[in-house]
């Protein structure tokens, strides 16, 4: 166990004395400084020491107590794509050493130094290839160096996935006793890129003992609101643990080499103070922003006319809070209690006409049939979508159904948008299936990768060549 510079206790007395508020965007002011996009920016430490103190400066200047280092990608799976693999050690102990030399430069000497961890940039198993033990091993390095460095405490951020977030955490629980803030990332339906809730988040992060769980990045700083607020809910039920909030600037858009961010300083101070209110402990901000946005959040949370104990969160259209979950199906019901369930699968009509379908169904509901199958496309035959087929059965007869979801021939952007369509046709109920491939037409070769350039199109190059 390695001697932590700043305990979990008096970190956490810190907190109970008032927000703290961290610093804002690394990667987008060095780009602002010319670094290009495609670069690594954790060996800047080495490259361009002076550069990263700067920036490091700024965000003190602005009002921020906490700096975090240039460490975000500096484990050994990101910076393999580098051919980097082999300075993890050295790029972390200069993100620290560097953040340090700004800290103590400063006339406030309180200004803490956070070691940035983000993910290992691999999609753990089953999902992906990575390995838990893999992920572990390669966070396990990474803290080693930033706690040896003498960090004040630990930020895991920006994390997708709850399972990649346990093996960092539960790595650096064996190496030390340093604070640990644990942030993931939220979508606009208020849920992680794997489909875990707010209040699931909290409840798998409270368990690995950390000492502060937020959420960073995500959709701006509307959308952090309203997780912080779901995340308040769950903790007003009995887990008591701070709250963090580090939103990003909103969507980016590209203006010529440059990525531009909507939501200006103003609009960040407002809502240091809503998020400050809806329950969070400690605020920053993520991508796109910058030491003006701090410098906002700062003046914002030291002005108390500004932030009265008992400001109400204003119901602007963004920070509507969303609707409840709906009730699980029938279906799901009778599987949760254990009913025996009748099923009957049938394929969409190969025309557009379908009242012999649905008469079929009204006379399968009637004779005991609790869910009807639809096959998609099956044996590769057109056939009428299936959604559609769903759709009618359901608004028709009255009558639940399972969808088959082929993931044959498409791409994870169309496995999204038929999702959505799936759910705005109030299809509920999923059965994913490879699909059957193609195997007439004139194109039964369709779902082989092909190159094109213009009109004409290259084979897949072979893997010997």
């Amino acid at each position: 166990m390695v001697g932590s510079v700043t305990t979990r206790s008096s970190f956490l007395e810190r907190l109970a004395e008032g927000p703290l508020l961290f610093d804002g965007a690394m990667g987008t002011m060095l780009h602002s400084q010319g670094a290009s996009l495609d670069r690594c920016f954790d060996e800047l430490n080495l490259t361009h020491p002076a550069m990263i103190i700067d920036v490091h400066q700024a965000y003190i200047e602005a009002g921020a107590r906490v700096v975090e280092t240039n460490t975000f990608g500096a484990n050994r799976l990101k910076l393999s794509e580098h051919g980097l693999h082999d300075k993890v050690t050295e790029i972390n102990r200069a993100g620290v050493e560097l953040a340090r030399r700004a800290a103590e430069a400063s006339s406030d000497k309180s200004v803490l130094v956070a070691g940035s961890v983000g993910p290992s940039g691999r999609q753990l198993a089953p999902l992906g290839r990575l390995r838990p033990e893999a992920a572990r091993a390669a966070f396990q390095e990474q803290v080693v160096a930033l706690v040896d460095a003498a960090v004040d405490l630990l930020i895991f951020e920006t994390f997708s996935d709850l399972e990649e977030m346990g093996e960092a955490v539960r790595a650096a629980r064996g190496i030390c006793g340093l604070p640990i803030v644990a942030q993931m990332t939220f979508t606009e339906d208020l849920r992680t890129p794997l489909g875990h809730t707010p209040e699931q988040v909290l409840e798998f992060l409270h368990d690995l003992d950390v000492d502060v769980i937020g959420v960073n990045c995500s959709v701006g700083p509307a959308l952090v609101l309203r997780v912080i607020q779901h995340m308040r809910e769950t903790l007003d039920s009995g887990n008591g643990v701070p709250l963090s909030a580090q939103p990003n600037a909103g969507w980016p858009t590209r203006a010529g080499e440059r990525l531009m961010y909507p939501a200006a300083p103003e609009y960040f101070g407002e809502y240091a103070l809503s998020l400050i209110e809806a329950g969070a402990a400690v605020v920053g901000g993520c991508c796109g922003t910058t030491p003006a946005h701090v410098a906002a959040m700062r003046t914002a949370l030291d002005n108390p006319l500004r932030a009265p104990a008992t400001m109400k969160l204003r119901p602007a259209a963004e920070a509507e809070v969303i609707a409840s979950a709906e009730a699980p199906t029938e279906l799901a019901q009778k599987l949760a209690s254990g009913e025996f369930v009748i099923g009957v699968e049938i394929d969409p009509p190969k025309g557009y006409a379908a009242e012999k379908l649905l008469a079929a169904s009204r006379m399968l509901r009637d004779t005991g049939a609790d869910v009807m199958n639809v096959a998609d496309s099956p044996m590769a035959r057109m056939r009428m979508s299936a959604w559609a087929v769903c759709h009618l059965i359901h608004s028709r007869v009255g009558m639940e159904t399972v969808l088959h979801f082929p993931t044959r021939g498409r791409n994870l952007l169309r496995v999204q948008g038929d999702l959505l369509a799936a759910h705005a046709l109030g299809v509920r109920n999923l059965f994913v299936v490879m699909g059957d491939p193609t195997a007439i037409g004139d194109y039964p070769l369709v779902t082989i990768q092909r190159r094109w350039t213009n009109t004409t199109w290259f084979p897949p190059v072979s893997s010997g060549s």
